[in-house]
Order: structure tokens, then sequence, then C-alpha cells
């Protein structure tokens, strides 16, 4: 077993457990907008998001350089944008972005809840000059 953060106390192994109900959250206040869960465990090497969009709302066109991506809608409905075309999102559909394609989201009338999930970028280390002059 390997140490935990602190040096001290062993770190406690991963285990598989329910992290949350993403129907139950999706049937909160149809009104707020934004993150309505993240992964936050320790030693993950997933992050995923709930994202809710209120009805009309949407994400600008943006593009993931680096991690493909799985998008799956929980509830809702809406498009999304592509540069080959759009894409019509309805509950239960389940998209995959490949890094470095471009995407814009669109929440149609009911709204849209959807769940992004994707690698783990790995935090910013900082290093010696001495290494970077390599």
């Amino acid at each position: 077993m390997s140490e935990g953060p602190s040096g001290g106390q062993p770190a406690e192994p991963a285990v598989a457990r329910m992290l949350c109900d993403v129907r139950a959250l999706a049937g909160e206040p149809r009104e707020s907008s934004g993150v309505l869960w993240k992964l936050a465990e320790s030693g993950r090497q997933l992050d995923a998001n709930l994202i809710r969009l209120p009805a009309g709302e949407h994400i600008g066109t943006h593009a993931e350089p680096d991690l493909d991506v799985l998008v799956l809608v929980v509830a809702g409905d809406g498009v999304m944008n592509t540069p080959e075309g759009t894409l019509p999102l309805a509950e239960g559909g389940l998209l995959w972005l490949p890094h470095g394609s471009t995407r814009g989201i669109t929440a149609g009338p009911g709204g849209l809840v959807y769940m992004t999930v994707h690698p783990r970028r790995p935090g910013m280390q900082i290093r010696r000059r001495s290494d970077l002059d390599r």
C-alpha cells in the first residue's frame, strides 16, 4: 500500500462505488445553468462533468485539441453544431468527439442536461530551469 498525500497514513485503495443519480440531478430546477456535478475523487484517471443548459442557451464553438470526449445526453434536447453539420441531441444519445474536433452546443426548448467524460489532464509540473533547457 502506498503512503497517503501527507506521507504518513497509507492511501485508501480505490473501490467501485455509486457516485450520484444523474437523473435526480437533471430534475432539479431548470433555471439553473452550469455544472451540476463533477468527478472529484483523488487518484482518478478521468474527468467527468454533468452540465445543464436552460432552454435556448448555448456553448460557443470550441475545440479540444488533445483529448477525446464522450458526451451523454441525460435529459432534454438540443443540437451540436460541427463543421460537418448539425447533430441532434436527445435523451440517451451518446456522442464521441475525437480530439481536435470543433463543436458548439445549443439547448432546445426544454433545456439540455449532458455529461462529458474524458481522460484527466495531467497537472502542471514545476520544473527546474536546467530541465527546460534540454
